[in-house]
C-alpha cells in the first residue's frame, strides 16, 4: 500500500483513469438515460450522477466537513440521482463526476488513511472511505457492463 496519504488508492478501481464508467463512451444522452431493466431506475446516466453524488458525500461532505449541497438527490429522496437525469445534460453530468473526483482528491490531499471523522455518531477512517468507494465503483462498473450490453450489444474492454 502506498504511503500514509494513500496516494494510488484513487486509481482505475476507484474511478480514475480507465475505470471511470468507460462503458459510457460513444453513447448518446438518450442511450445513457435508457432504463434497460424495468421497473428498475438504473441507467448509465444515473450511475454517472450517482457516483458524482457519492464522491461528494464521502470525501467532501463527510470526511472534509465541507458545507456543500447534495448533488442530484436530497436526504428525503436519496434515489433521485437515478430518477431525474436529463439526457440533454449527459456531458455536463459526466463533467460533474470528473470535477467531484478532482475535488475529492483535493479534500484528502495530505491526509492520512488513519484520519477519522464521525457520521451519526459512528467513527470512520479515510481508509474505510477509500475501500468503500473502490467497492462502489467495482459494483457499478459491473452494472455498467450489463447496461451497455443491453443498450447496444457492446461487451468487453
Amino acid at each position: 500500500m502506498p504511503g500514509p496519504g494513500g496516494s494510488g488508492l484513487r486509481g482505475p478501481a476507484a474511478g480514475g483513469g480507465g475505470g471511470r464508467l468507460n462503458k459510457c463512451a460513444g453513447l448518446t444522452g438518450e442511450q445513457l438515460a435508457e432504463r434497460t431493466v424495468p421497473p428498475s431506475d438504473l441507467s448509465l446516466l444515473g450511475l454517472i450522477r450517482h457516483m458524482a453524488k457519492v464522491e461528494r458525500i464521502w470525501f467532501r461532505e463527510r470526511f472534509a466537513g465541507q458545507d456543500v449541497p447534495r448533488l442530484f438527490s436530497t436526504r428525503e429522496n436519496g434515489n433521485a440521482d437515478f430518477e431525474h437525469g436529463d439526457p440533454a445534460r449527459a456531458a455536463a453530468y459526466y463533467a460533474c463526476l470528473l470535477e467531484e473526483q478532482r475535488l475529492a482528491d483535493e479534500a484528502v490531499a495530505g491526509a492520512s488513511l488513519d484520519d477519522t471523522f464521525t457520521v451519526d455518531g459512528e467513527p470512520y477512517s479515510l481508509r474505510f472511505v477509500h475501500l468503500h468507494l473502490i467497492g462502489e465503483y467495482a459494483r457499478h462498473n459491473g452494472h455498467a457492463d450489463l447496461l451497455r450490453e443491453r443498450v447496444d450489444g457492446v461487451t468487453g474492454g
